[in-house]
């Protein structure tokens, strides 16, 4: 997301910048050779994201490739742990510079202009660096813009252009499946308004790490402007990031009021951090073809919630929120609990079955309401309550960013587990999710909240999960020879183990329409930037929807672009998302 604006601001600024997907491309084909893929980049710097912590050896291990296959490059990270970090992450050899702060945007341009000139690199904002002998040299953290109007966030003008300036669409799609189900998102803002302790963009967080105090908003206007971009080019639901209450119910109406006038027809997905009730949810209700809630609760006990900061209510004030959103026509209402928490036993966590049960009963077995339990895991966010207060309760295992990449290269996720509390050993954490999770399952399957398949599904994948541990527990005692050697014959396992799903594939996606809308707009928008890229001649459009063909003669020179539609695995392209 910051990677599109940052690529966005720069590009408006005259640098030719690109963005490469590497995950999605390592996940389409398997086998791919990055480090292949790199050697044939040819620029002088390249910015790696590092935003939360699971990216640490992913982020390391592409600057050290491309230290490798390009030593005079210079290599840039940013993100909110890249900026926690950035004291230990300036001493790796790969890494050049280190942007601080939550918006890099300008800072990054400041950067590439000082690289450019030969100039000093002590007037650019936020960014840590070394001077050839060596020296680290932080500078101030100034660069904090109080809103979010200066820039798109995400970028979704240049996202399009980009495609046919490179020819490829693989490196702007955020997740595989983005082509069959290809769900957006609103940015509503930058830091948050409430401190939950286990979450790294927290307002204590933030504070911590991005140096913010206030946050920063994007306008009702601009967020609704993004909304009316997606539409031209998505059929499928589009995500708002924090409550929309976060800026005071004043901005939730206006855009609310502005959502309405637009007659914007995709699912729009919220997100509420307190209780809401029937007048909110009407308003939402009125506002929009159809919408869906999720909500994170954390757990079942009211002492857990008021500790962690998370839904701080009664549970009867919970049940109203959900008893509002059924009746004002909510779509699909996710309720997330996770095991882990500050204060919570191991039966406090398996109190969530309990409470779930009761959910059911009282809301009917209302297929709209559907309940999911995760571990907090695999590691504490940096910044975060949880991470830097001791007398939460966490005791973590991992305090350097080496050592949370080194976990990374653990066998399982309980491996990696960064943290036990005062109430749960990390043993305990696995175990109980687990048992927590299968009851869900099961409890789901016999309120007819899923079908056969997919309980027996997750089921499945439960069973593959908890058989790897003692497994890999049997090794342990082992010579190190003998068990790299016995990790590698349960490879296989564990690779099985590892992507084990805790819920069925499509119990998180919204039912709404989902696809590529090929609209007017849209067809203008990418027949202009393919035109202005070519200069000249003939471009051809492969695509999935006959409607296309339609479209041509709304251009102004429909000679210069043909359309062919093609479906996915017949004729060419070979890959659908290639051009």
């Amino acid at each position: 997301i910051g990677l599109t604006s940052i690529a966005a601001y720069l590009e408006a600024n005259n640098y030719n910048t690109r963005l490469v997907n590497l995950a999605y491309r390592m996940l389409r084909t398997p086998g791919y050779d990055v480090e292949a893929a790199i050697a044939r980049l040819d620029t002088p710097v390249f910015g790696i994201d590092l935003h939360w912590l699971p990216h640490a050896n992913g982020a390391l291990g592409i600057a050290e490739l491309v230290k490798k296959v390009h030593p005079n490059a210079r290599v840039l990270l940013g993100g909110l742990s890249a900026s926690h970090f950035h004291e230990e992450l300036i001493q790796n050899p790969a890494v050049d510079f280190v942007l601080r702060g939550d918006s890099t945007e300008e800072p990054c341009r400041q950067l590439l202009q000082s690289l450019r000139e030969g100039a000093p690199l002590e007037h650019v904002e936020n960014l840590t660096w070394k001077r050839r002998d060596g020296t680290v040299v932080v500078n101030p953290l100034t660069f904090i813009p109080a809103h979010l109007d200066w820039i798109d966030v995400p970028a979704y003008s240049f996202m399009l252009h980009a495609v046919f300036k490179y020819r490829s669409l693989a490196d702007f799609l955020p997740y595989l499946e983005w082509l069959r189900y290809p769900s957006t998102m609103l940015l509503n803002s930058r830091g948050c308004t409430y401190d939950c302790a286990i979450c790294g963009g927290s307002r204590s967080g933030y504070r911590k790490v991005a140096g913010r105090s206030r946050v920063a908003f994007r306008s009702a206007e601009n967020l609704v402007g993004d909304a009316k971009l997606i539409s031209t080019f998505s059929l499928a639901p589009i995500f708002m990031v924090h409550d929309p209450r976060v800026g005071g119910l004043a901005r939730a109406r206006s855009f609310f009021g502005l959502f309405a006038a637009e007659k914007i027809s995709n699912e729009l997905v919220i997100e509420i951090f307190y209780p809401a009730d029937e007048e909110f949810f009407a308003m939402v209700a009125i506002s929009t073809k159809a919408w869906s809630l999720q909500i994170t609760i954390e757990s079942s006990d009211e002492a857990v919630r008021r500790t962690n900061g998370k839904f701080p209510v009664s549970n009867e004030t919970v049940e109203d929120t959900l008893g509002a959103a059924l009746n004002m026509g909510c779509e699909k209402l996710d309720l997330f609990f996770m095991v882990g928490l500050s204060g919570q036993t191991p039966e406090l966590a398996r109190a969530t079955i309990a409470y779930c049960r009761h959910l059911v009963e009282r809301f009917g077995a209302d297929p709209r309401l559907q309940f999911y339990v995760a571990p907090l895991g695999p590691f504490l966010d940096p910044g975060s309550r949880a991470f830097e207060n001791p007398e939460l309760g966490y005791h973590r295992r991992f305090s350097t960013l080496e050592e949370h990449r080194v976990a990374l290269l653990g066998p399982t996720w309980r491996e990696m587990l960064s943290y036990d509390t005062d109430w749960m050993s990390r043993e305990e954490i696995v175990s109980v999710t687990y048992e927590v999770g299968g009851a869900l399952n099961d409890l789901k399957f016999e309120a007819g909240l899923v079908d056969e398949h997919t309980h027996a599904t997750v089921a499945t994948h439960f069973e593959v999960a908890r058989q790897i541990f003692p497994q890999i527990d049997a090794l342990q005692a082992l010579p190190e020879f003998e068990r790299s050697q016995g990790l590698r014959r349960l490879a296989t396992q564990i690779k099985e183990s590892n992507s084990a799903s805790l819920v069925g594939e499509d119990e998180l996606k919204w039912k709404s329409s989902s696809g590529i809308r090929v609209s007017r707009l849209l067809v203008r928008h990418l027949a202009a930037a393919l035109i202005h890229e070519l200069g000249h001649g003939r471009a051809r459009f492969y695509g999935h929807y006959d409607s296309a063909v339609a479209e041509v003669p709304l251009l102004e020179n429909p000679e210069m672009v043909r359309f062919e539609t093609t479906r996915i695995g017949q004729g060419k392209p070979e890959h659908p998302d290639e051009i």
